[in-house]
């Protein structure tokens, strides 16, 4: 069956070594179109781009894992070799899975990248991995979403440790009524430069940071219900060498603060300023599911919702305007249809404007968020110089130059409201997808007129100021499998608007899998 990879469990993490809390799988890539009863896959792929103005569409480079280069065309070789675990009608106790994928880039520059490299170890309900992998972390639609706010699949994976329960485990005596999941990690980030010691007076000009994450979901539900509710958070957590930062003041062992990294839990004294530990942020998550028969199809429809916390703002709910929102329906259907077939479509609303910084807004000791930058790291909520988390949340190396910036930001543009909309369809033998994206972006609020900074006072920013500019993003994406492996993909992507570069590209991609 071509498609029994395009229809993933609703909410699972594993999906060929794929960490995710997303809802709703659907792919067009090749090799997760490759059959779940072999446990050994690979693919080789061979990629052409070619862009207008020198610059890479944001939906052809977005949510790509940092595999995909920013401007200029390019050429490109990848592949990937991956063992995974039995299928489950030869599941067992004890289980093992390893990948390993690198992409070749040749463009404005030659570019190895190492996209996955793991190894997985699973016992019972419980799963050990170890290294990179592709990763989201969130209540979302895992392929046509705009992008979990938290880590979102932008970015290469953070190299790390981490154990979980993969998968919904039934808690017992509760007859599969309630049932959840999570993980724990340890990551290593590299070396993180810090802010200018004109600033804040550091020690040290660069540390080496780790990487702590958490996350914990639940569903209300039984299996066979039609109607499932979820609900969860997850906890993201840069950190690391803070005696070499704070030399002078900072009193706390490693293993001391690696509790207050994990609890959440703000650190000060005379010397050191008062702060949670390090660059802190996440999201509590709800959905709600609903599955019922339409004339013979088999109908899911979700809703779901991100808030956002980074600094406090949440917790005196001065930015509970901000958030994601979302809303599924998907075709479960997987006869092969010879005419248009729709498989599945996505609205959702992004609004990041508020953090809690309007000049109407509820005082608070910390003020407004600021999301993705921190007053510690310069680059913020990045890794390898890109976002972490939902692309939409532009940073400094993206804008247009001729708009306002403060040198200080990594993310100059994360004031943002958009609606997104994606779509999934067949039509003869092509597999389609469609994204469509429209956004109004606001710069951030050291850019504007007016901000409500730390414990209510009124900032009044010098100008030039970042005034709203609107911009459209598209992608359209076909696919087909061909004869004995082979598969033919092509991608057209335009950018058009006042934020980024108006750009017009495509690719082609031939890969075979075995």
């Amino acid at each position: 069956m071509r498609y029994v990879l395009l229809i993933c469990i609703i909410l699972q993490v594993n999906c060929f070594g794929q960490d995710s809390s997303g809802i709703n799988t659907d792919t067009l890539n090749p090799v997760l179109t490759m059959l779940p009863n072999k446990q050994l896959h690979g693919f080789i792929s061979v990629n052409g781009i070619a862009t207008s103005h020198n610059s890479v569409p944001f939906w052809m480079r977005s949510q790509q894992y940092g595999s995909i280069p920013l401007s200029g065309a390019s050429a490109s070789v990848s592949g990937m070799i991956l063992k995974n675990y039995h299928p489950a009608g030869q599941k067992k106790l004890l289980d093992w899975g390893a990948a390993a994928e690198g992409r070749l880039n040749a463009g404005t520059k030659i570019d190895a990248i190492l996209v996955q490299s793991y190894v997985k170890v699973r016992l019972g309900i419980f799963q050990l991995k170890a290294g990179r992998s592709r990763d989201l972390t969130g209540l979302v639609d895992s392929t046509l979403s705009s992008g979990a706010f938290a880590v979102s699949g932008n970015s290469l994976g953070i190299p790390k440790i981490e154990i979980s329960i993969p998968e919904y485990w039934s808690i017992p005596f509760t007859k599969e009524l309630f049932s959840i999941k999570g993980n724990l990690s340890h990551g290593w980030l590299g070396n993180y430069s810090l802010r200018t010691a004109s600033q804040i007076p550091y020690a040290v000009d660069t540390i080496k940071a780790y990487y702590h994450q958490k996350s914990f979901y639940a569903r209300l539900g039984k299996p066979a219900w039609k109607t499932k509710i979820y609900g969860g958070f997850n906890h993201q957590v840069m950190w690391g060498n803070e005696k070499k930062i704070f030399p002078q003041g900072y009193e706390l062992s490693n293993l001391e603060t690696y509790k207050y990294v994990f609890l959440g839990k703000a650190y000060g004294n005379q010397i050191v300023l008062t702060s949670k530990i390090g660059n802190q942020l996440g999201t509590i998550d709800q959905a709600v599911e609903f599955n019922y028969n339409l004339n013979g199809h088999d109908i899911i429809v979700t809703g779901y919702h991100q808030f956002f916390y980074d600094i406090g703002g949440l917790y005196h709910l001065t930015n509970i305007k901000d958030g994601l929102w979302g809303l599924s329906l998907k075709n479960n259907k997987t006869e092969r249809y010879k005419k248009f077939f729709l498989k599945k479509i996505l609205f959702e609303f992004f609004n990041s404007k508020s953090q809690g910084g309007e000049a109407d807004s509820k005082a608070t000791p910390s003020g407004a968020e600021d999301y993705y930058n921190n007053y510690l790291y310069y680059k913020g909520w990045s890794y390898k110089g890109q976002n972490i988390g939902n692309a939409l949340i532009t940073s400094k190396n993206e804008i247009r130059e001729d708009l306002p910036q403060n040198a200080t930001e990594y993310f100059s543009n994360n004031r943002v409201v958009a609606i997104h909309s994606g779509s999934i369809w067949t039509y003869g033998q092509w597999d389609i997808k469609a994204l469509m994206t429209y956004s109004w972006n606001y710069g951030t609020y050291s850019t504007s007129p007016v901000a409500k900074s730390v414990g209510g006072k009124i900032v009044y920013n010098k100008p030039p100021y970042f005034y709203q500019v609107n911009q459209f993003s598209g992608l359209l994406e076909t696919s087909r499998l061909l004869k004995n492996g082979y598969s033919l993909g092509v991608i057209i992507a335009i950018d058009r608007g006042y934020l980024i570069d108006n750009s017009l590209g495509g690719s082609i991609n031939i890969s075979k899998t075995w």
